[in-house]
Formats: structure tokens, C-alpha cells, sequence
């Protein structure tokens, strides 16, 4: 039987890299003499294995790891103790054993925000609602199987709802997208804004994972 993590992911923990994340679990989870399960063969390690990779500098509240919690531990106690032996900015919030299959995780809801310092142009607000509304919104999206390097993917059929709020310095773009097969990641719409209103592009731009959801749209965990 597998258990699951619920854990954040701010802070200057937002560029550790997916690998790297899995190995400061295995680490953390052997400082904290948490007990789990390895896999079978002749080189075993700690089995971890965490849910919808983040991308690097991308924040979340809501992230989700798999491992094998062995007999002694509660799981009431992981959470304090595995937090103590994590880097700053990483913080687990529960422990439970899985009820859900990973398959079961349809939707992810994204807040996008754009920064304009010097101030943010009245234009971004329906500048975004345009490219949002449109029939269709191909771009090209790297893939390491396609001979070419990319691949081509509409970006509107992934978009499942967007709202858009905007501050006299920022434009925030609060997104349920798919999540898997295939999943969308937002940058590829910052990239497209960016593409058809250079003259708009933000000084910055940061993501931030609020909600992993089921198909329901109801949290999954």
C-alpha cells in the first residue's frame, strides 16, 4: 500500500529541480529516521516519486509524493518531522495513505502574474481576454521524440476556465488547465501573449500551483 505527501513549494525552493526535490526528500526522509520502503534489486534506494514534476522557479501549495510508509511511523508525526529536516521553503503539511489513482488528477488551477514596475498598460487586461478567447491558439512546444524537436499543440482545448484581475502594476491570470496527457504549462501562454503583443511583454512573470483537482474539480489528494 502507497502513502502520500502533501507539501509546499516557496521561497528559494522553488529552483530546486525536480530531481534534485526527490533527492532532498531521501535525504530528509533518512534524517528524520522515517522508515520507508526501497525498491527490489541489486542497487536499492528510497522509492519516492512526486506527482506532476514542477518546472523550475514555479511556487505551489499543493504538491504531492509518493512513497512506502513502513510499520512504527504514525502519520500524524511525519509531517513535523520531515519538515525539520527540509531546506527552507519546503513545507509538509500531511501524511496519508492513497485512496486515488493518479489518473484520477485532471485539472490544475495556475495564478500567472505579470509584473509592470513602471506600471501596467490599461491594453494587457483585454489584450489576454483576446488570446484567451480565441477558436485556436497553436504554438510550437519542444518534445525530444519529435525528429523536428517540437512539436505543434493548441493551447485553447487545455484552458478549461481563466479569469483575469489586474492591479495598477500587475495583470493576474487565474488558470484551470489539464493536467496530464497532455497537461499545459502557462509559460507556454506567456510565451504566446509575449508573441502577439511584444510591446506588452512584463518586466516579470511568476507562477504559482493553487490546486491540483480531480475531474470534478474538487482538490484530489
Amino acid at each position: 500500500m502507497a502513502d502520500r505527501l502533501l507539501f509546499t513549494k516557496t521561497g528559494r525552493a522553488r529552483y530546486i529541480s525536480h530531481l534534485d526535490l526527490m533527492r532532498t526528500f531521501q535525504r530528509a526522509l533518512a534524517r528524520a529516521n522515517i522508515p520507508i520502503k526501497h525498491t527490489e534489486g541489486f542497487n536499492p534506494h528510497p522509492f519516492v516519486s512526486i506527482a506532476l514534476p514542477l518546472s523550475v522557479g514555479y511556487s505551489s501549495q499543493c504538491e504531492i509524493l509518493e512513497f512506502g510508509l513502513l510499520e512504527g511511523t504514525s502519520y500524524e508525526e511525519v509531517p513535523k518531522r520531515l519538515t525539520a529536516a527540509m531546506p527552507e521553503g519546503i513545507v509538509v503539511h500531511q501524511c496519508y495513505p492513497v485512496e486515488r489513482k493518479l489518473k484520477e488528477l485532471s485539472y490544475v488551477n495556475y495564478i500567472m502574474t505579470f509584473d509592470y514596475p513602471d506600471g501596467r498598460p490599461q491594453e494587457t487586461e483585454p489584450a489576454m481576454a483576446a488570446l484567451l478567447s480565441k477558436e485556436n491558439l497553436v504554438v510550437k512546444k519542444k518534445s525530444n521524440k519529435a525528429k523536428a524537436g517540437f512539436t505543434e499543440v493548441d493551447l485553447i482545448p487545455l484552458i478549461h476556465s481563466w479569469r483575469i484581475e489586474c492591479q495598477s502594476d500587475t495583470m493576474m491570470v487565474d488558470l484551470v488547465v489539464s493536467a496530464q496527457n497532455p497537461g499545459l504549462n502557462p509559460e507556454l501562454i506567456r510565451a504566446a501573449f509575449c508573441a502577439e503583443y511584444p510591446q506588452y511583454t512584463p518586466d516579470f512573470a511568476t507562477f504559482h500551483r493553487r490546486e491540483v483537482l480531480d475531474k470534478e474539480r474538487k482538490p484530489f489528494r
